[in-house]
């Protein structure tokens, strides 16, 4: 569908090490700022066990997973909103993105330097939380000028509930508080949507930590947690040297004994990669036959032919029914014909919401 993750972050806090390890795509990683100067995308494979058992049944001459893109953008400093740095740089990436990966260093590592001198990922968030809410301020400021003279010279009932949005937020960012705490109705969040606001987008907190902290983490991720307990905003613990290792390994039994060395059950990387995945309000849809099984990416919410539409434009504009399986069903049965004699397919409409694992079937007329 197109959507995007940015990883950002101060510079040397490991977003290059991680994306390295997410994405085939090799950004380069070394012990200096700025390495990473324009973003590097990686098309990433989300892990989903579904996806293997439909194979195992279905036995298919092809497979395509669901996929979510993964942008490594370069390293933030102080003053980025004025444009220190590469300032106008990055917030420019940061804006085409759907979400943000928030990379903070939590370990210590006298070898690899820290842009501050000390290790503080509380301080350093709230280094980029500051520059995103003053480019946002800046943004709202500047568009309220221009929707107050449309309000009092037009009475545009739209142009009058955007400037009500835009003092919301206004106050909220001259508090230091990021646009996604402001709590707005179903208009008002119409209204808002093209405002494309960069404390606006949903976060998640990666704390990248040395192999010691790995499991139970380190007195930097309590302090990350305490500082982020009122943004509800998750907060994922991933050893980004430890993946770059895991990486290196070649079989997946070699890859389990390495995890189970460090006492963990899976790797890092597909805990982030899910969490993404969700974190941009995206859920999977099945089509299974002897040809190919294929997850299909779509935005939690969407109707049948919505669904249709991403297959296929002309799916959406002759859409006629949708022929729906429940996955579990499907596994229990083992085959679609059968599910339809025990009578586990249904037959839904336009106003079908999709939910996530449903095998689909579409039929169309153009």
């Amino acid at each position: 569908m197109g959507l995007q993750c940015g990883i950002v972050g101060l510079p040397n806090v490991g977003k290059s090490t991680l994306f390295n390890c997410l994405s085939n795509a090799k950004a380069q990683s070394a012990n200096f700022p700025f390495c990473t100067i324009e973003p590097n995308v990686g098309v990433i494979t989300v892990p989903d066990e579904r996806l293997n058992k439909l194979v195992e049944l279905v036995n298919p001459a092809n497979v395509v997973p669901a996929v979510v893109e993964i942008v490594d953008i370069a390293g933030l400093v102080k003053g980025a909103s004025k444009g220190e740095g590469l300032g106008n740089k990055f917030l420019a990436n940061i804006r085409e993105t759907d979400a943000i990966i928030h990379v903070l260093r939590c370990f210590d590592d006298d070898n690899i330097v820290h842009v501050d001198g000390t290790v503080d990922p509380v301080r350093d968030k709230e280094i980029i939380d500051t520059e995103l809410q003053l480019k946002d301020l800046e943004t709202v400021e500047n568009r309220l000028q221009k929707e107050e003279k449309r309000a009092m010279t037009g009475g545009d009932a739209n142009a009058k509930r955007l400037v009500e949005v835009l003092h919301l937020y206004k106050d909220a960012l001259e508090k230091g508080l990021s646009a996604r705490t402001v709590v707005l109705d179903e208009l008002q969040q119409e209204v808002a949507r093209d405002l494309q606001l960069l404390t606006n987008k949903p976060v998640l907190y990666v704390c990248n930590v040395d192999e010691v902290a790995v499991v139970n983490g380190n007195r930097y991720v309590e302090a990350v947690r305490e500082a982020v307990k009122n943004e509800k905003a998750e907060v994922l613990v991933i050893g980004a040297g430890i993946e770059a290792d895991i990486a290196e390994l070649e079989t997946y039994e070699e890859k389990q004994m390495f995890l189970e060395d460090l006492g963990l059950k899976e790797a890092g990387v597909n805990k982030l990669i899910r969490t993404a995945y969700h974190l941009l309000n995206l859920q999977t849809y099945f089509t299974a036959g002897p040809k190919e099984v294929r997850a299909w990416t779509f935005r939690k919410g969407m109707k049948a032919p919505q669904t249709a539409g991403i297959i296929h434009t002309d799916f959406e504009k002759g859409f006629i029914r949708a022929e729906v399986i429940k996955y579990e069903d499907f596994i229990t049965y083992g085959s679609e014909a059968k599910c339809k004699e025990a009578g586990k397919m249904s037959v839904e409409g336009k106003e079908y919401i999709v939910q996530d694992g449903d095998m689909m079937n579409f039929r169309f007329n153009v």
